[in-house]
């Protein structure tokens, strides 16, 4: 799979505005703020395909991308303080809760959560929910450019035991230095190409082989 075969394809501010689920999805969600935009840039190797910003909230709709035509990334819409309104917010969860709840492309979430902090409820929640669910999910811990390697791997442990995860089950990453990236292409490729032996047959069409 190339991931640097990416186009911008579509924002949807309702679940009617979602395209058709002919790929397999992968989705990312975070924290307000929490480096988001700049994982999936260095993820498709791009410097500016997702849209970076200091301001918290600026992604309000979900975002598709789409890889090599056979994968859509779907940037979702940050959690936490982004400064918008209460109603704005609700309307996030409601379009989110959906998507997540319904989509039957869906092959894992992406759970962005930074390294050089201590386990929010926020994020503790929405992996709890995941598995409540019963979706499969990847934590990736970012801004580890941030921490000394000591330091990452501290931090990494605790983040680990708060939500009862193997050091396996997760990735260090850093957009700034490219710490990471290969193991989450790695990690999606093989969570793309399991998703298209394990979901509903005729979704979406088979792709060449990995």
């Amino acid at each position: 799979m190339e991931f640097g075969k990416v186009e911008f394809l579509l924002s949807a501010h309702t679940s009617r505005q979602m395209p058709p689920p002919a790929h397999a999805e992968i989705a990312f969600a975070g924290r307000s703020n929490v480096g988001k935009s700049s994982l999936i840039n260095r993820l498709v190797g791009r410097t500016n395909l997702v849209k970076t910003s200091g301001k918290p909230g600026k992604t309000q709709s979900l975002n598709y991308f789409l890889v090599d035509n056979c994968l859509y990334l779907v940037d979702l819409p940050g959690y936490g303080f982004a400064r918008v309104s209460q109603q704005v917010r609700q309307q996030w969860r409601g379009l989110i809760s959906d998507y997540i709840e319904t989509r039957a492309t869906l092959a894992c979430v992406v759970v962005i959560i930074d390294l050089r902090h201590e386990l929010k409820t926020l994020d503790r929640e929405l992996i709890d929910w995941l598995r409540y669910l019963g979706k499969p999910m990847l934590p990736v811990y970012t801004k580890a450019d941030k921490l000394s390697r000591n330091q990452q791997e501290k931090n990494g442990a605790a983040l680990d035991a708060g939500l009862t995860l193997n050091a396996s089950e997760r990735i260090l990453f850093s957009a700034q230095t490219g710490q990471g990236v290969e193991p989450l292409r790695r990690r999606l490729a093989a969570v793309v190409q399991a998703a298209e032996a394990t979901l509903i047959p005729g979704t979406f069409p088979a792709t060449d082989p990995i």
